[in-house]
C-alpha cells in the first residue's frame, strides 16, 4: 500500500476537472495516486484525463461507470475499492485545492478518526473568469466569494479545534463530502457508502453516522485543507427527503454496516 490516495469525483464538467487537476499538480505534498471517480461522463472527460496523464507527476487513474443518474455513492465505493492508499482523501472535481491541501490532511490524520473540512464558494462571475483564463490563482480571484473565513490558513489552530468545532448538537453529523478523509480500513469495516442513496443528498452524513456508530469519530479540520468551490447551478434535489429518512434510520438504529456497499468491488479485485 501507499501512504495516501486522492479520489476526485466528476460528472460531465471537464473544464472544472482541468482546474482541479492543475491544483493537484501544485501540491506541496503529493498523494501517492489520484483516482478520478467518473459517474458516467462523456468522452471529453476521458480525453482530458489522457492529456493530463502525459505530464502528471504521480499515477492518474480513471474509473468510469454508465450514466444511470446520480450514483455518487456507487462510484466512490469503486474508487475506495481500488485505492492503494492506507489513507484516502476525497474531493469533488469542481474544487481548486490550496497548495497545502493534501499536506494538511496528512498532518491532521489520527487513528480512530475520520476528517472533514470546509470550502470557499467562488462567485459566478469569478468562476467564469477562471475558466476564461484557465487560471487557478485563487488569491487573484478572492473578491466577492462567500465563506471568506474558510480561506484562512492557520495550521497551529487545526488540532486545537479538531473536536471542538461543529462537533456537538445539531452539528454532530455535519460533514462536507467534497472535503473528507478516511483510513481505508475504517471504510472497509463499515462497507463504505450505502449505495441505496441515489440522487443528491445525505450520503455523506450517513457514512459519517455509521463511522461514529462504529467508534470512528469525527475531526473537523478548520483553518486547513482549504478548497475553493467553482460556482454551478444546483442539481436536482428530488431524492433529498428519501435520503434524509435513510440517514435518520442509521442514526436511530445505531447502524454500522451497509449490505449494499463497497465489498462487492473488493471481491472483484
Amino acid at each position: 500500500m501507499i501512504e495516501c490516495s486522492l479520489l476526485i469525483s466528476t460528472y460531465n464538467w471537464p473544464a472544472a476537472l482541468s482546474l482541479c487537476l492543475q491544483s493537484v499538480m501544485l501540491q506541496t505534498v503529493l498523494p501517492g495516486e489520484v483516482i478520478i471517480c467518473d459517474d458516467g461522463s462523456k468522452k471529453e472527460t476521458a480525453n482530458l484525463i489522457e492529456t493530463f496523464k502525459k505530464d502528471f507527476p504521480i499515477p492518474l487513474l480513471h474509473i468510469w461507470q454508465y450514466d444511470q443518474g446520480f450514483q455518487l455513492a456507487q462510484i466512490r465505493n469503486k474508487g475506495f475499492a481500488i485505492a492503494a492508499g492506507k489513507y484516502i482523501i476525497q474531493v469533488d472535481g469542481d474544487l481548486i485545492l490550496h497548495k497545502d491541501f493534501v499536506k494538511d490532511h496528512l498532518n491532521f490524520r489520527k487513528p480512530g478518526f475520520f476528517s472533514t473540512g470546509s470550502r470557499v464558494l467562488i462567485s459566478p462571475e469569478l468562476t467564469a473568469e477562471m475558466f476564461e483564463t484557465n487560471g487557478i490563482d485563487v488569491n487573484r480571484f478572492s473578491k466577492n466569494n462567500n465563506n471568506y473565513f474558510n480561506r484562512i490558513h492557520l495550521p497551529f489552530l487545526q488540532n486545537f479545534l479538531a473536536t471542538r468545532y461543529k462537533n456537538k448538537g445539531k452539528w454532530k453529523y455535519y460533514v462536507k463530502g467534497c472535503n473528507m478523509a478516511f483510513w481505508k480500513k475504517d471504510l472497509v469495516s463499515i462497507n463504505g457508502y450505502n449505495e441505496d442513496f441515489t440522487g443528491w443528498g445525505k450520503e455523506d452524513s450517513e457514512i459519517a453516522i455509521r463511522l461514529m456508530n462504529n467508534h470512528i469519530h469525527k475531526r473537523f479540520i478548520k483553518f486547513g485543507a482549504i478548497c475553493y468551490h467553482l460556482y454551478h447551478a444546483e442539481v436536482s434535489r428530488e431524492m433529498e427527503e428519501k435520503n434524509k429518512d435513510m440517514m435518520q434510520n442509521s442514526a436511530d438504529k445505531n447502524i454500522t454496516y451497509t449490505t449494499n456497499g463497497m465489498n462487492k468491488y473488493l471481491q472483484a479485485n
